[in-house]
């Protein structure tokens, strides 16, 4: 079985990580999938996608500092939106991943 299912999501900050978790999982439970493989793409090219556990916040704080030093909005790039920083940090990040479904639930660990 496929299922498509479009979500979107606003961002309150220009650097942010949200928890869409229990959003997906809705969509499974919905579904009445019970196993298979859930894959997440995100089509905007200034945005990424990553998989946190999220029980200690500091974790979030320490992944956006660490992108922040690594690709520093005020580079000098050369792109004229000027947010060339934004393109190169969502690449870093990744524009897709998969997730196992196992039990009507997403594998995740911890």
């Amino acid at each position: 079985m496929l299922l498509i299912e479009e979500l979107k999501i606003k961002t309150p900050t220009k650097e942010i990580l949200i928890d869409i978790t229990d959003k997906i999982q809705n969509i499974i439970t919905i579904s009445g999938i019970s196993e298979g493989v859930c894959r997440i793409f995100i089509p905007h090219t200034t945005a990424g996608i990553t998989i946190n556990e999220n029980t200690d916040p500091s974790v979030k704080k320490d992944i956006i500092s660490f992108l922040k030093k690594l690709v520093p909005q005020n580079a000098n790039f050369e792109h004229l939106e000027g947010n060339s920083d934004a393109h190169i940090k969502s690449i870093l990040m990744g524009f897709s991943l998969e997730i196992l479904i196992y039990n009507r639930k997403l594998k995740l660990g911890i």
